[in-house]
């Protein structure tokens, strides 16, 4: 909705071009995390630098995390439309750039400037659509944006597989040029948003202080267990460094004129315990679903880019569960009973996994993958909703963006969480094996299948099963985190999805009130209420 009251809604085939290059610019940023993977040893041999390229991931990680409550801010502030558009030709830059890299560190440093833009991206695509689609209608269209992550997961591998094979493993990046253009293009001449014309103050320190923080602890569970031992002095000052900073940064936001993140968000319940549900799901989810390749190319004996492959139950849950359950919220008009069904499905699906063994068929595997990528369906894309419905129209952005951060750090510390769960339950399992064994195999997630396959076969049957023995609690521990889901899910106050037209935002408003929420709601839906002043009339871009 703009200034003047008047809404930048799209009905039709007005929106399906405009749709399309949102979902493209959405699927950039989600391919770019899985694609390079299968190309890291072929990059490796030809640029040299083994001993960094665990950064080269790294640094797309902490660039994407970092800037994503920026671009939230920064879309509130100067509009949308540009700042996606800064986004893609960021990420373009830095896809062509990292495909033209003559050394590992040209390589890292360009992966950085792709994450910066990927991070836009994301937060970008999600801001325009609650811009130009009525909340009562947003469901279906963020159902397919969920869908996105599905089919980036599943072709990030096999595209990646393809074109170190093929082509050249610089292709990884440079398939990004053509697809980033026509989003380009149909953003550029097909999608037009009302741009705010007022001044702004910046908050330049608290952006500081705030990407130094997420930095720091992202850094914290990347290298731990990793390159650094948990208890090892680097881990602990970036670690204390990390809670530090942030901490300043939230005493920074309580006095900044324009804050990054509104502290004001966390009064509304909906957007506090979506939040927190996000991030619970986020650290249960990612964390433990990190293992499943891992165990279809040890247990199954599959390559990197089969595993892949075999996960599509898992990707096709998801994504049918996305557009189901999307088209279903625009035709109710209701959220609440999706986040409750999804974190539940979510938890029995983890538990089910707990029970994978080495004789394990392989149809009943894709069943409990199928339940657990259900059961992220129907709860994901739903959060974000929930967010933008009950979130001021100058804050959309922002809003959305600050899910998906929380979104995207519980993510980071699950991975560090689980993958430190594991490690320390398979060095238990692996003393019954020759100690040479033991001391080749303690490293957690990074096992190599190929080193596995090479072992004899009375030792490969025993390291297997002390894997699988390894693995079990680490489902347990993530099915019990998304019981906690399950709790928060029951906490989030459903409220009514507002329609196209004034009337029925006005009606969804009463309804806050009606509900409790009394000056709270007059906070989240100033432009409703009619009693904020608009006195700049905003320009069209």
């Amino acid at each position: 909705m703009n200034q003047d009251g008047q809404s930048d809604v799209l009905t039709g085939r007005a929106l399906v071009p405009v749709f399309g290059a949102l979902m493209l610019g959405m699927f950039l940023a989600a391919l770019d995390q899985t694609i390079v993977s299968t190309a890291l040893p072929t990059i490796v041999g030809d640029l040299g630098g083994l001993e960094h390229l665990s950064w080269v991931v790294t640094s797309y990680l902490l660039a994407t995390t970092a800037s994503t409550p920026l671009y939230g801010k920064l879309g509130d502030m100067y509009g949308r439309k540009p700042t996606f558009l800064a986004a893609i030709l960021i990420f373009l830059a830095g896809s062509l750039l990292s495909g033209m890299s003559q050394s590992m560190g040209e390589l890292i440093a360009f992966r950085a400037l792709q994450g910066l833009g990927a991070g836009g991206l994301m937060v970008g695509a999600q801001a325009i659509i609650a811009e130009i689609v009525p909340p009562r209608e947003r469901g279906r269209y963020m159902g397919l944006i969920g869908s996105v992550f599905a089919v980036a997961s599943v072709a990030g591998p096999l595209l990646g597989g393809f074109f170190v094979e093929t082509l050249s493993w610089r292709w990884v990046f440079y398939v990004n040029m053509p697809i980033g253009v026509v989003a380009v293009l149909v953003v550029l001449f097909k999608l037009h948003l009302h741009v705010p014309r007022h001044r702004h103050q910046i908050d330049y320190l608290g952006a500081t202080l705030l990407t130094a923080g997420v930095s720091a602890l992202i850094l914290v569970t990347t290298w731990g267990g990793n390159q650094y031992a948990w208890g090892s002095l680097t881990i602990v000052v970036l670690a204390i460094a990390g809670v530090l900073l942030l901490g300043v940064f939230v005493k920074q936001e309580t006095r900044a004129a324009e804050p990054i993140i509104p502290l004001k968000l966390f009064r509304s319940r909906v957007f506090s315990v979506a939040s927190s549900i996000g991030f619970v799901i986020g650290l249960a989810m990612f964390g433990a679903i990190i293992f499943i390749p891992l165990f279809l190319q040890l247990v199954y004996g599959v390559s990197p880019t089969s595993s892949g492959l075999r996960m599509l139950p898992l990707m096709a849950g998801l994504l049918g569960a996305s557009i189901l359950s999307g088209r279903a919220i625009s035709r109710i008009g209701r959220y609440k009973p999706f986040p409750i069904a999804g974190t539940a499905i979510t938890a029995i699906g983890l538990f089910l996994l707990s029970r994978l063994d080495v004789d394990t068929p392989p149809w009943l595997a894709s069943v409990f993958m199928l339940v657990v990528g259900v059961g992220i369906g129907l709860v994901m894309q739903v959060l974000v909703l929930a967010v933008q419905n009950c979130a001021p129209p100058q804050d959309i952005g922002v809003a959305t963006s600050a899910a998906t951060f929380f979104r995207s750090m519980g993510g980071s510390l699950g991975v560090a969480l689980f993958g430190a769960i594991f490690a320390s339950r398979l060095a238990t399992e692996l003393k019954t094996l020759p100690p040479q064994i033991a001391a080749q195999f303690g490293g957690g997630v990074n096992i190599s299948p190929a080193q596995v396959h090479e072992l004899p076969q009375e030792v490969r049957d025993d390291f297997l099963n002390a894997f699988v023995h390894a693995l079990s609690p680490t489902f347990l521990v993530g099915a019990a985190i998304t019981l906690v889901a399950f709790g928060l899910s029951w906490m989030l106050k459903e409220v009514p999805l507002r329609g196209s037209n004034r009337r029925d935002a006005e009606l969804a408003s009463e309804e806050l009130v009606a509900g409790g929420m009394g000056a709270e709601a007059i906070m989240e839906e100033p432009a409703l209420s009619g009693n904020t002043p608009q006195p700049t009339p905003p320009s069209r871009d």
